[in-house]
């Protein structure tokens, strides 16, 4: 840590004197400095030793650590079961409240999925789709029945307008001759 430490700072340095308009990837390097290094994912475990290292990695212990297929990409990752912050307990004691986790934490391959603002797989609806499904279309089928119902039949009694006025040869609706 020391040393990433030392090379932000390097790199600040650099760009303090130098200025930012020519060093804006240093800059952006300065900012992410770590990241990727620290919590890139390993090589896929091939022995029970590795397996233990990766799972302590990981803060798990080797009987809960489960990777994803050897070629899927995700190296040691562990697979974890997809769960919505909304399911998590709101009232725990966690580090970072918002997002319902605590700082160290493993998360799910696909967390950025699972957000509150987003998908929760946990979540059981009320209805069921074809249940959603049906009432969308029933309702919709409806009205549409009730417009051509009274498209048919006419019904439209509530606003009694009179006939348009349409020019036509020999009838005179109005005049612009003064009344007598």
């Amino acid at each position: 840590m020391a040393f990433i430490v030392r090379n932000a700072l390097k790199i600040s340095h650099l760009l303090a004197n130098n200025g930012l308009k020519s060093h804006k990837t240093a800059y952006i390097a300065v900012r992410n400095c770590g990241w990727i290094r620290d919590w890139k994912p390993g090589p896929y475990p091939k022995t029970q030793e590795e397996r233990d290292a990766a799972a302590k990695k990981y803060n798990l212990i080797p009987e809960d650590y489960e990777t994803y297929p050897e070629g899927s990409g995700y190296g040691d990752y562990p697979k974890l079961p997809a769960v919505g912050e909304d399911v998590r307990d709101p009232y725990e004691d966690l580090d970072y409240h918002f997002r319902r986790r605590n700082y160290g934490e493993t998360l799910n391959i696909d967390y950025d999925i699972y957000t509150s603002d987003r998908h929760n797989p946990n979540e059981t609806l009320r209805y069921t789709p074809l249940q959603m499904v049906a009432t969308f279309l029933g309702s919709f089928l409806f009205l549409y029945f009730l417009a051509l119902t009274d498209t048919y039949f006419d019904l439209r009694n509530a606003w009694q307008l009179k006939p348009k006025q349409y020019p036509k040869p020999g009838v005179v609706h109005y005049t612009f001759e003064p009344l007598d």
